[in-house]
C-alpha cells in the first residue's frame, strides 16, 4: 500500500472491511521475524517511530483512531502523570501472539506510540511493552523526562 492509498485508507472510515486473522499473522509471525531475524523487535520498534512520522496525529483520540484503523487493537489511556501515560491495548488478533512470543510483537506499536507522544508532548519518550497473558491484553508505558526536550 502506497502513502496516498494508506492516506485514503485513514480518511474513509465508513468502508467496513474485515482482516484475515491468518494473513495477519502469517506477516507478523512468521514473515516478519523470518525477514528481520534476530534485530526484529529492534527494527519494528524503529519501524513504528517511522510509522508515526509519517503519519503525525494531534491528539489521543486521533492515535485510538489509527490503531482502530491499522487492525492493531482497541487502545484506551488507562493512566497519566507528569512523566508517563499508561494504554491498553485489546483486540481478537492479539490472543496468539500474547501468548507466543510476546517480546518480539509488540515493537511496532510500541515505537509508533512513542514517536506519537514525543510529537505531542515535545519531550524525548520511550515506550515499554508488557503483555499480560491472562487477560490477553497489552499495556504499554510510555516514560519521559520533563529536561528532555526535542
Amino acid at each position: 500500500m502506497n502513502e496516498s492509498t494508506a492516506s485514503k485508507q485513514l480518511i474513509n472510515t465508513d468502508d467496513p472491511r474485515s482482516i484475515s486473522i491468518f494473513g495477519y499473522e502469517l506477516i507478523r509471525e512468521i514473515l516478519l521475524p523470518d525477514i528481520l531475524g534476530k534485530d526484529t523487535p529492534e527494527i519494528l520498534y524503529w519501524a513504528g517511530k517511522h510509522l508515526a512520522r509519517k503519519y503525525p496525529l494531534d491528539d489521543y483520540d486521533k492515535i485510538v483512531e489509527f490503531f482502530d484503523q491499522a487492525s492493531w487493537g482497541h487502545l484506551v489511556l488507562k493512566n497519566e502523570t507528569k512523566t508517563e501515560m499508561e494504554f491498553e491495548l485489546t483486540s481478537p488478533l492479539l490472543v496468539s501472539r500474547v501468548k507466543s512470543k510476546a517480546e518480539q510483537f509488540f515493537q511496532l506499536e510500541a515505537g509508533f506510540l512513542a514517536q506519537q507522544i514525543e510529537r505531542q508532548k515535545q519531550v524525548i519518550t520511550e515506550t515499554f511493552e508488557h503483555p499480560i497473558k491472562k487477560a490477553n491484553i497489552v499495556r504499554f508505558t510510555v516514560k519521559w523526562d520533563q529536561k528532555d526536550s526535542v
